[in-house]
């Protein structure tokens, strides 16, 4: 599959997705990959159309996005351009808080993926359009942050079971840009975040209980740069507590 080009420009730059219709073979990678796993891309114009449909999310750079089934990225790739787009007209004039909000953009996509070539191919994708952006490559600290946050947002799962390859619960890490080079890392069940509509409806059991009672994070870690960040993707992380 073609990888998505990088970021060009703020969104009133950018050219207008391509309405023709792609051709069978851009959209599967093989007949045996759709029978057994239903495996079809959506078309990068048909992405465009439906991400407009939450535009002003899109382009608000700590708003978060899951694709269930992530492929190869071609929903993640666009949300992660757009959401670029974004930082450069707010921060573009300064390079600590453009390299701090790209990442915190980066750090607010997530996917789960049953095919492992996928996730690689994913999460390779991304970490381009970053790289792109940002004129760096695997030797800045920075590259290798958003490697590690990959690791983390980019699940060998079933979505439909909300579990891991290795039959564990998905976990995924909520990341919070707090200022001054520094993010706040949570980690939370997903299973736990998808029951908030049972917990909060109107008789239910739990429908007295508070956000903060029911969302408690399986996992708190203290505040970390993007060096730590870094280091983690070295196999150096810092304890959760």
């Amino acid at each position: 599959m073609k990888k998505t080009s990088s970021l060009t420009g703020p969104p009133e730059a950018e050219a207008g997705p391509d309405l023709r219709p792609k051709p069978a073979n851009e959209l599967i990678k093989s007949k045996k990959r759709v029978a057994d796993h239903g495996e079809v891309f959506t078309p990068s114009w048909l992405v465009d159309v439906m991400l407009d449909l939450v535009k002003g999310e899109t382009e608000r750079i700590d708003a978060r996005f899951l694709e269930p089934a992530c492929g190869s990225g071609n929903f993640l790739v666009r949300v992660l351009q757009r959401k670029l787009a974004a930082v450069e007209i707010k921060f573009g004039k300064s390079d600590f808080e453009k390299k701090h909000y790209t990442l915190l953009a980066l750090m607010c996509a997530y996917g789960i993926e049953l095919l492992p070539d996928n996730i690689a191919e994913c999460r390779a994708n991304m970490l381009e359009i970053l790289g792109d952006y940002l004129k760096i490559d695997q030797t800045d600290d920075c590259y290798r942050a958003a490697s590690f946050v990959l690791a983390q947002n980019i699940v060998h799962g079933d979505a439909l079971t909300m579990r891991s390859e290795d039959d564990a619960p998905i976990t995924f890490a909520e990341w919070g840009y707090i200022g001054r080079g520094k993010y706040q890392r949570r980690d939370f069940r997903l299973d736990v975040l998808t029951g908030s509509s049972a917990f909060s409806a109107e008789g239910s059991l739990f429908a007295h209980l508070g956000k903060h009672e029911i969302f408690t994070p399986t996992k708190t870690y203290p505040p970390m740069t993007i060096r730590d960040l870094a280091m983690a993707a070295d196999g150096v992380p810092k304890e959760a507590a």
